[in-house]
């Protein structure tokens, strides 16, 4: 059995809350926070490239997960989501399980991370 994690793009923001954005900074910015070495699979929800070798994953319980991948590794080629085999304890960790794109490119994570919003 294999587990697919697909894409999921930013919604956009209705015309009224963008009236209400005005003056404001049009990107938030975001800190990192330690969690751990595994998330569980089943709160992932959906996945996008991050930077050069990284993956977003959007988590079930709003979290947003920074999750870097091995160095010889893209975040461009899981561009369509990627698939993972489930282990036995139902988590995906680091330096464990490998992501398959669907491109083909095999990776492990190197490290995860939560992304917080910073407050102004």
């Amino acid at each position: 059995m294999t587990i697919r994690i697909t894409p999921r793009a930013m919604l956009p923001l209705p015309p009224e809350m963008l009236a209400d954005l005005r003056g404001q900074p049009s990107e938030p910015h975001f800190r990192q926070r330690k969690i751990g070495k595994c998330l569980p699979i089943a709160g992932i929800v959906g996945s996008r490239p991050g930077g050069s070798g990284s993956l977003i994953l959007l988590m079930r319980d709003r979290r947003i997960i920074n999750a870097e991948l091995d160095r010889t590794c893209r975040a461009r080629d899981f561009y369509s989501g990627f698939y993972l085999a489930p282990s036995q304890d139902g988590m995906i960790c680091v330096d464990r399980d490998t992501l398959l794109s669907r491109s083909g490119a095999n990776c492990k994570l190197s490290r995860i991370r939560q992304l917080v919003e910073m407050s102004d």
